[in-house]
């Protein structure tokens, strides 16, 4: 009778065990995170009676979570990949915002160009010259807005870059404690409400870095970023911190738990997405843009040069132009000063460099690791991709130097030129047949070669003692320069160039002299309209208006796959859910099925009980009569 009432008992304990699982998969069926859990019941030992056996109930072993490591770990990856690919695209999404949102560059620069066509057409016209200044200055307050644009998202990424590792360190310290707990519960069984919020911390971790997770035999889970830098081991968090760059402390830089820098080993997840934007679009954009800046500046000023303005005087510069950056490392032991300067804006890149000292040389290479060669001139100074280097003290091996070139120059851009009249519409100079002369030589080109020279404006004449002999002569006599002469061949002097056309005879000679009819000459101001069409950057191959054009093909180029990156991980995170759900998901209509299978067994075992107790009854009134 005692088995029977035991039977029923350990029926009714295990269904009513059964009732409260389901009841809680049912209660947690919006619960992000939870895991379906399941009763694992066992028959009891039976009992021999010699010729057979009976059984004796049953026991309630455990109650497990439905759950798969591998779609877990698949679930935690993708969601890396997902809020990588989110941050990314809102970052490059605002970038698009900044270019189109900060003024129109394009027209800015075709504007300003047409202005110089407006001046050629009355070149003495004071109106005319003011407006080109206007335009001038609106010019560069559209590329001073959109570099003060760029260098804001450089702080707020950097701003950014800190907030996450303190969320990474954040999220650690609770696993570590979950670790702990769990370890800890597991003696007196398995602790799923613990294990289900571990799991959500790590997904919580995959969704800023990138990771890995390794389940231990003690009940803890390890974790590491993907490039192995342990997170979590045990009890214990390895926290991250952050530091300004050795070169530019504003510029945040990430170290592992030992302080060794890890920023470039760490992908996946938004700090992933802070630094991958940070290296390979927003740098690159600033230093195009800058690129373009400097090329504007540049080829007006040095066309400038080559005129001569309404007091005849040569063309001084409209545009002011920021030096390159030079960061020292912190880590630096010697005195060494480094300068650099532009140039050759032709030759000049977007990257940025590292100048290192090695104990006996210095050496070049850009940020991104390309080794560049470095030139040594006759002053001692170093010379590369258009810049100049000056190193003055003393510097130490392991010494070393960033370059940054373009970086600031949208922003620093600046009219210089106030005065109207200082604009450079005439040719600096004019050529002169002798009346005399008896071939057929006449003037084709006058053109300037180097605006620094000293005698550049000085009267000079070019005698021909014969056909293919010339010299040279200045207003004193003095020879500047001398030798044969053939057909076509630039003769140059004072730092001019003269072409000539025809066939100049003996006794011929043409004299060059600065340009006396300034006021209605238009040649250079026509020159400076031509240069929104004219080749400056990448040895003279694009103009400034196709430099800003390729840049905001990039940056067009960068949002279109950013937003398709997206598209295609939501997908994927989307099945990963699925498949995981599938497994560890609770469904509805199952655990409906199962509430009834389970108050059935309910009933039935306390009807054994009721059983077992009518029976008693009933052999007790059979004893007592």
């Amino acid at each position: 009778m005692s088995n029977l009432l035991s039977t029923g008992i350990s029926g009714l304990s295990a269904a009513q065990v059964a009732l409260n699982t389901v009841g809680n998969n049912i209660s947690n069926t919006n619960t992000d995170g939870y895991s379906r859990q399941t009763v694992q019941q066992t028959q009891r030992l039976t009992q021999s009676s010699g010729r057979y056996t009976i059984g004796s109930g049953v026991d309630v072993v455990s109650v497990q979570r439905a759950y798969s490591q591998y779609l877990t770990s698949a679930v935690w990856n993708s969601n890396a990949s997902l809020q990588r690919a989110s941050t990314f695209n809102d970052l490059t999404s605002t970038l698009n915002s900044v270019f189109s949102g900060s003024g129109d560059l394009q027209g800015a620069l075709d504007t300003f160009y047409g202005a110089f066509s407006t001046v050629a057409n009355a070149a003495s016209s004071t109106s005319g010259r003011q407006a080109l200044l206007g335009n001038a200055s609106s010019l560069a307050a559209v590329f001073n807005t959109l570099g003060q644009q760029l260098g804001q998202q450089q702080s707020q990424i950097n701003q950014q870059i800190g907030s996450t590792v303190d969320s990474i360190n954040s999220v650690i310290g609770n696993i570590a404690d979950l670790n702990k707990q769990i370890r800890q519960s597991s003696a007196t069984g398995q602790p799923n409400a613990l294990l289900d919020q571990r799991d959500a911390l790590v997904k919580t971790l995959s969704g800023y870095v990138g990771i890995s997770a390794v389940a231990e035999s003690d009940g803890t889970m390890s974790v590491y970023t993907t490039n192995g830098q342990s997170l979590v081991s045990g009890s214990n968090a390895y926290p991250l911190s952050t530091s300004g760059e050795a070169y530019d402390v504003t510029r945040t830089d990430i170290l592992d738990s030992s302080g060794n820098n890890i920023t470039t080993r760490l992908s996946g997840g938004s700090l992933g997405a802070l630094l991958d934007y940070r290296t390979n679009v927003l740098d690159p954009a600033q230093n195009q843009l800058g690129q373009a800046a400097l090329a504007l500046a540049s080829s007006v000023n040095a066309q400038q040069a080559k005129g001569l303005d309404l007091n005849g005087k040569q063309g001084a510069a409209i545009f002011s132009m920021p030096s390159p950056g030079v960061f020292g490392s912190s880590a630096n032991q010697g005195s060494a000063d480094v300068t650099a300067k532009i140039d050759d804006v032709s030759q000049l890149t977007a990257s940025d460099y590292v100048l290192s000292y090695d104990g006996s040389q210095w050496n070049l290479r850009t940020t991104a690791g390309q080794n560049v060669a470095l030139a040594t001139n006759a002053d001692g100074s170093l010379s590369a991709d258009g810049l100049t280097f000056n190193v003055s003290g003393t510097a130490q091996a392991g010494d070393s130097y960033q370059i940054q070139p373009t970086r600031n120059a949208a922003a620093g851009l600046a009219v210089s030129m106030t005065d109207p009249s200082g604009i450079a519409a005439a040719a600096a100079l004019t050529g002169t047949a002798a009346g005399g002369n008896t071939g057929t030589g006449a003037i084709g080109a006058i053109g300037v070669a180097d605006t620094e020279n000293a005698g550049l404006l000085g009267t000079a004449t070019v005698t021909f003692s014969a056909p293919d002999t010339y010299q040279v002569t200045d207003a004193s006599g003095n020879v500047l320069a001398s030798g044969s002469y053939t057909s076509g061949q630039p003769i140059t002097a004072n730092g001019w160039s003269l072409t000539l056309s025809g066939a100049p005879a003996a006794g011929d000679s043409f004299e060059v002299a600065a340009n006396t009819n300034g006021l209605n000459d238009n040649s250079n101001a026509l020159a400076l309209a031509g240069l929104a069409n004219t080749g400056v950057l990448g040895g003279g191959a694009t103009s400034v208006l196709g430099a800003y054009a390729n840049l905001t093909t990039q940056i067009g180029s960068v949002g279109s796959q950013a937003a398709t990156t997206l598209t295609t991980q939501t997908s994927l995170y989307s099945q990963a859910v699925s498949a995981q759900q599938s497994v560890s998901g609770v469904n509805l209509d199952e655990e409906a099925a199962n509430l009834v299978k389970y108050q059935q067994a309910y009933q039935a075992s306390a009807q054994i009980i009721s059983t077992a107790q009518s029976i008693f009854t009933s052999l007790l009134s059979a004893i007592q009569g």
